[in-house]
This record gives structure tokens, C-alpha cells and sequence, in this order.
């Protein structure tokens, strides 16, 4: 029989044991959108199920309730997620009708910490595209969210919220969180607490069409921001041909410090989308950017510790040409055209080891029906190969892990293909339109469907699949993984699975 001397020697070294493995489950928090900037979209994280079910609570561990439609990706950081939706179900009944909103919840509940609510763009729908919301991920870094809002405005707020007061130098939230034609609202510690604002159409001369998107990249003190410049609601020409796609900001002020100078506006077939990646070449910092063009470009970046006064222009070290047969030229004519016409990209490209992998294609609603994913030495620009992902469309961002490729396109089809080479191991057709971009995550790819389907892979060269969840809504966003925990955000609810 055990004595309770006995009892505690065998279970102490176990509990002990057990803290040390649960401990090692927990890689991280998720910051902003991919790993470190690279926008490779791989986690540390192990310990995640398999299988998870909302009707019986099995592997969950809250499930909070978002609007109608949400296009963002939830960021995890600071005991807090934080995610971008719109205002069908409103939170607040002081706020009524449609607007932009970016819920910070609690990472232990999913209860709301705050909220920033945004009103939409009026009259011009396609400047703020109705019921859409906040399309953009947020990022965070200590105390500070950057973010930028569904009317293209890049702000800094506090992760506390207003709860621990109004930090300023902008105090005007009462005004800004209601339309103009109503009276400004009174404050409540439920409500965001902005620092700081940037109106990137106003201030840098953009046309936003159908809506802002950017996950900001943070370098030095400098954040990275993509413009969301685009075409005209006719989608015959770009109003603003001379404002820049990609501009920098300082993080302390907000102040506009450097933007590009590629000219790029005429070429941008619908909208300029895609959020910049960082990487180290040779030891040295560059910026990568996909712009509405079709084109990646690499940026020097602005020494992290400068103090700049002057508007500086960003240097171009080399660019590439991810479609150099597609039209260049008054490209606008090629207008629904689902044969031929310009590629745009609307993913990320991502950098490992020294390359770049980037999917593009015809655009989703107006161009022509190919697209690829493209291997690019980040020293000098030379396509190294090119795959060709199915007959349509291609939103999403790569994964590169271990020596594979994991990728999702518009039509349905999951592809792992070989990094170094471009040879595809394996395809699987889902059968389902995607617009969400694959996590790879302890020894497993997940990716979710706009039919609400979510699916879970093996993530390695022989295809398994490991199993598929119905969920209550189509899936728009990617999922990420954090601190032991893996979120789905759908259209409707975001999941937090354990």
C-alpha cells in the first residue's frame, strides 16, 4: 500500500515533469501577421489538437462573437487578441449602423477589453466597401497597436484602451468614433484610446478603393505601410497616379518621413493591397514590396535610429517582374478580360534563407484566369522557378517549412511543393473557394474555406489529411497560433482552440 510519503515521491517528479512539458507547449505571443516580419506564416507552437468540435467543447477553449463579416487575422499579444470586423452586432448600442471596428479581447475569456469604432467612408461605397469593416491586421509592439483603419487612416493605439486614461496627443476620439452629422459621443473605458493619427488618403494624395488593407511592418522606429492606391469606381483609370504605394511613418509621431518613388500608379491594375516584408541580405535590412503592379520591389531601409525632417524618398535596390509578358501599358482596357491581362498580387511575399516566394496572378474579379507561385533570389532578383497553381485565382501567402511549400489558390487546391526546386509533391482539392492563407504549426497545415470548412494536413511531403471541422460561416482570415492556443476567425466568431 502507498504511504502518502510514498505518494509524494512519485508525484512530484510527475507534476514537476508535467509543468515542463506544458511550459515548452507555449511558444509565443503573435505580434503582428507571419514570423518576424518575414510574413512566413510558420509557428513554434506545439501541443495543438488535432480535432476540435464547437458543439460538444471539445479542444475549445472560448468562442467570442464578432459582427457579420470579418476579413482580418487575429494578433495576439500582451494577454490580448485583437481583430478587425464590422458593426452588425454592435457591442456598444451607442454605436448604430455600419462601421469599421477593431475588438482588443481578453486572451483568457474573449471577453471585450475595447473597441476602435470607425465610420465608414460616404457617399463613394467603393472607397469603404458596405459591411466590409476593418480588413487590416493589427500590429503590436509593448503597449503600442498599429493599425490602419477601414478609411486609411494609420493610427497608434493604446493596448490598455481608454482604461488607463487618455495618454493623447490626440484627445479628439468622441469626434472621430461618430459620423460628422451626429453629436460626438461620450467616452467610456470600453473605447479605444488613439495616440496618434495618419490620414493616408488626405495627407499622401491616395485613392483607396473597395477598402484599406495593410499589416504594418515595423522596423527601427519606422513603420512600413502599404497605401491601398487603386482605380476609380468605374475601374477605368487610377485617380491618383502620382501618390505613392508604399510610404514610411515615423512610430513616435506619426509624421510621414519617406515613400517610394516607382511611378507605379498608372500600372496598378485594381488596387494595391499587398503588406511589405522585411528580410537580412548580406547582413543588410531590405524592405520587400508587392505592388499593384504586378512587380516586387526591394527597398533599402531607413536607418532605424535617424532623425529625419525632410520627406526622403526609399531606395530602390532591384525589382522584379513577376508576369514580364502581360500587358504594361494602358492596362486598364484588359478589363474583364479572363484571357489575358495584367497580374496583380494581393499575398505577401514571404522571405526565408535568401529567397523570396510570391504567388500573383490575374486579379480575382477582373483579370485573367492563371496565377503562379514564384521563387526569387533576394540578392539579385533572378527567378529561380516558377509553379503554376491552378487555372484561377491566388490570394494567399505561402508557408515555407522544413524544406516544403504550402500554399492554397482561389480555386480550392492545396499544394505542398518542394522549395528549393518548384516541384510539387502533392495537390488536394478542397473543392471550396479559398481566400485565407495556410499556418503551419506543430507538424501540421491548417487552412480554412470560404464554404466555413476548416481543414488540418500533416505537414510533409506524403499528403494526409488529418481532419476537416464545419464551422458557422466562411473563413476569410488566416489562422494563427499563440501561446498554446490556435485561432479561427470566421465570419462571424473567433475561436480560440486548446
Amino acid at each position: 500500500m502507498l504511504t502518502e510519503k510514498m505518494l509524494s515521491k512519485l508525484l512530484i517528479p510527475t507534476l514537476i515533469f508535467g509543468l515542463i512539458a506544458i511550459s515548452a507547449v507555449y511558444a509565443d505571443d503573435q505580434p503582428q501577421w507571419g514570423q518576424r516580419y518575414s510574413r512566413n506564416m510558420v509557428s513554434d507552437e506545439t501541443g495543438l489538437p488535432e480535432s476540435f468540435d464547437p458543439a460538444t467543447g471539445k479542444n475549445i477553449k472560448w468562442i467570442a462573437d464578432l459582427g457579420t463579416e470579418t476579413y482580418s487575422t487575429p494578433v495576439v499579444s500582451g494577454g490580448r487578441v485583437l481583430i478587425g470586423t464590422n458593426n452588425n452586432i454592435p457591442r456598444d448600442p451607442r454605436h448604430k449602423g455600419d462601421r469599421g471596428v477593431l475588438f482588443c479581447l481578453d486572451e483568457k475569456d474573449g471577453s471585450l477589453c475595447w473597441q476602435l469604432v470607425v465610420p465608414k467612408l460616404i457617399p463613394d461605397l467603393y472607397r469603404d466597401w458596405p459591411r466590409s469593416g476593418i480588413c487590416s491586421p493589427a500590429t503590436v509592439e509593448g503597449d503600442k497597436v498599429y493599425i490602419v483603419s477601414n478609411r486609411g487612416e494609420v493610427m497608434c493605439l493604446d493596448l490598455n484602451g481608454l482604461a488607463n486614461g487618455n495618454d493623447g496627443p490626440y484627445r479628439d476620439e468622441a469626434r472621430h468614433m461618430t459620423p460628422q452629422k451626429a453629436e460626438p459621443l461620450e467616452l467610456s473605458k470600453t473605447d479605444a484610446d488613439i495616440i496618434w493619427l495618419f490620414d493616408i488618403r488626405n495627407s499622401a494624395g491616395v485613392h483607396q478603393h473597395d477598402g484599406a488593407h495593410s499589416s504594418i511592418l515595423l522596423h527601427g522606429q519606422y513603420l512600413y505601410v502599404n497605401t491601398s492606391n487603386g482605380i476609380n469606381d468605374k475601374h477605368k483609370f487610377i485617380p491618383a497616379p502620382d501618390a505613392p504605394s508604399l510610404i514610411v511613418l515615423d512610430k513616435r509621431t506619426g509624421r510621414i518621413v519617406a515613400q517610394d518613388n516607382e511611378q507605379i500608379g498608372p500600372r496598378i491594375f485594381h488596387c494595391t493591397w499587398s503588406s511589405p516584408a522585411l528580410g537580412e541580405v548580406n547582413g543588410r535590412p531590405l524592405v520587400f514590396f508587392c505592388g499593384g503592379d504586378g512587380i516586387c520591389y526591394t527597398f533599402d531601409t531607413l536607418n532605424p535610429t535617424s532623425q529625419l525632417q525632410q520627406l526622403q524618398k526609399i531606395t530602390n535596390i532591384w525589382k522584379y517582374d513577376c508576369d514580364p509578358e502581360s500587358p504594361k501599358e494602358n492596362v486598364h482596357r484588359f478589363m474583364r478580360n479572363r484571357n489575358k491581362s495584367p497580374s496583380n498580387i494581393k499575398s505577401m511575399p514571404v522571405f526565408h534563407e535568401d529567397r523570396l516566394y510570391i504567388t500573383h496572378g490575374g486579379d480575382i474579379w477582373w483579370g485573367k484566369e492563371q496565377s503562379w507561385l514564384k521563387c526569387v533570389d533576394a540578392k539579385n532578383s533572378r527567378e529561380l522557378w516558377s509553379y503554376e497553381l491552378s487555372k484561377g485565382h491566388c490570394c494567399s501567402t505561402p508557408s515555407v517549412h522544413e524544406g516544403l511549400i504550402f500554399v492554397a489558390d482561389c480555386e480550392g487546391y492545396i499544394h505542398c511543393v518542394d522549395a528549393k526546386t518548384g516541384k510539387a509533391y502533392w495537390t488536394h482539392d478542397i473543392e471550396n473557394e479559398i481566400w485565407a492563407s495556410t499556418l503551419v504549426a506543430d507538424g501540421k497545415v491548417y487552412i480554412g474555406t470560404r464554404r466555413g470548412n476548416f481543414w488540418i494536413f500533416a505537414a510533409n511531403r506524403n499528403k494526409k489529411i488529418i481532419s476537416s471541422i464545419k464551422l458557422d460561416s466562411p473563413i476569410n482570415g488566416s489562422p494563427v497560433a499563440a501561446n498554446g492556443v490556435l485561432y479561427i476567425a470566421t465570419m462571424k466568431k473567433l475561436y480560440a482552440v486548446k
